[in-house]
């Protein structure tokens, strides 16, 4: 089981007696070496997609390493983490999602640069179904469905952007879409648990500033590190 923390997990905390395993890969380096190692009987490569120290920003995260890192360590199945803006006042910070669908207009990269070949993306049901059940037994306020924006960042959106995008999903990031498709032409299927720690510029009535964005990461964070810890015990 690979793992790809977003802005919620940095660290490999839920992974039991491992340790950092560089990958060299045809793109470049990882964010950081993988880390491999268990959880109870489950074998787990965690990977921070920011790096640990989180100093790599969304548009120079390189997603094409990161998978193919995973993959090239017997990764066969990936639960990502990402932290999300809400476009619908219902769901409200402090929300888990765990998308059904994605929509990304810019930038999604592929390994399929110099070849047509047209994959078609998606999110495992499977996957999909054990994240929103860990998310239950841990008490969590979780939708097991809705649909995933990605922009590009870094900056955020403006409010003309996220009026046009409230009418095309329900959280928008910037990250998600780029894994799960490129997950899908490694034939690695692939999930994510979103944590909703702010509205969407505009949705509300108040100011949006990251320093906001951050205090509700750290509080969403101390809830996603045991929902993983159960989904990995409630793989099949």
């Amino acid at each position: 089981m690979g793992l790809i923390g977003g802005s919620g997990l940095r660290d490999a905390s839920v992974v039991e007696a491992g340790r950092p395993r560089p990958v060299d890969t045809p793109f470049g380096s990882p964010s950081d070496p993988p880390f491999a190692g268990r959880h109870g009987d489950v074998p787990v490569v965690f990977l921070a997609r920011h790096g640990a120290d989180h100093r790599i920003p969304p548009h120079r995260i390189n997603h094409r390493a990161n998978l193919w890192a995973l993959k090239e360590l017997g990764v066969t199945h990936v639960l990502g983490t990402a932290s999300t803006g809400s476009l619908k006042k219902p769901i409200a910070p402090g929300t888990f999602v765990v998308p059904h669908d994605y929509v990304g207009f810019w930038s999604i990269p592929t390994f399929h640069d110099a070849e047509v070949v047209h994959a078609t993306p998606g999110l495992d049901e499977t996957l999909r179904t054990v994240l929103t059940h860990a998310a239950k037994k841990e008490g969590a306020n979780v939708r097991g469905r809705g649909v995933y924006v990605q922009t590009s960042g870094p900056r955020l959106e403006t409010r003309a952007e996220i009026e046009f995008f409230r009418g095309l999903g329900d959280v928008l990031g910037m990250t998600m879409a780029s894994e799960a498709t490129l997950a899908s032409e490694l034939g690695l299927p692939y999930a994510a648990l979103c944590s909703v720690d702010n509205y969407c510029h505009g949705i509300v009535d108040r100011p949006l500033t990251f320093e906001q964005i951050r205090k509700t990461q750290e509080r969403n964070a101390e809830v996603v590190r045991p929902i993983l810890t159960r989904a990995l015990e409630l793989i099949p």
